[in-house]
């Protein structure tokens, strides 16, 4: 059941950005958990403005495209502590872990073949 719009996708696509960016303070993170949290709100802000739905500015990746990467991202957070050895850090071990399986869940529920931004060249194609 795909119950999130591309719109409502997008404003969690901004929570989780900002949720990497003050993780690191909030939770007191180490040093590499906490570049990898600051590196990851880059990319995925990177990767929400480059989208091809409301909240995209660039629109290069489709947002069919921009599913399939956090379907690859939600498992691979959950990874992150056990390939980079901080898995003995509990905070950071289930900080990762936790925002693996909102990652997943909120690609499972999201619509990513919704409509796109109006004025989009997909949803041109698409006419």
């Amino acid at each position: 059941m795909k119950v999130i719009s591309p719109r409502i996708h997008g404003y969690f696509d901004f929570l989780t950005v900002v949720i990497f960016l003050l993780a690191p303070a909030l939770l007191g993170l180490s040093q590499l958990p906490a570049m990898l949290a600051y590196s990851l709100a880059a990319v995925h802000l990177i990767v929400t403005l480059t989208s091809d739905f409301p909240f995209g500015i660039f629109r290069l990746i489709p947002f069919a495209i921009h599913g399939w990467i956090e379907r690859l991202v939600g498992p691979s957070l959950i990874a992150l502590p056990f390939i980079f050895g901080f898995a003995n850090e509990d905070i950071a071990r289930n900080f990762y872990i936790a925002m693996g399986v909102v990652v997943i869940v909120l690609g499972m529920l999201t619509d990513y073949k919704g409509e796109a931004r109006k004025g989009s060249a997909s949803a041109a194609c698409s006419s």
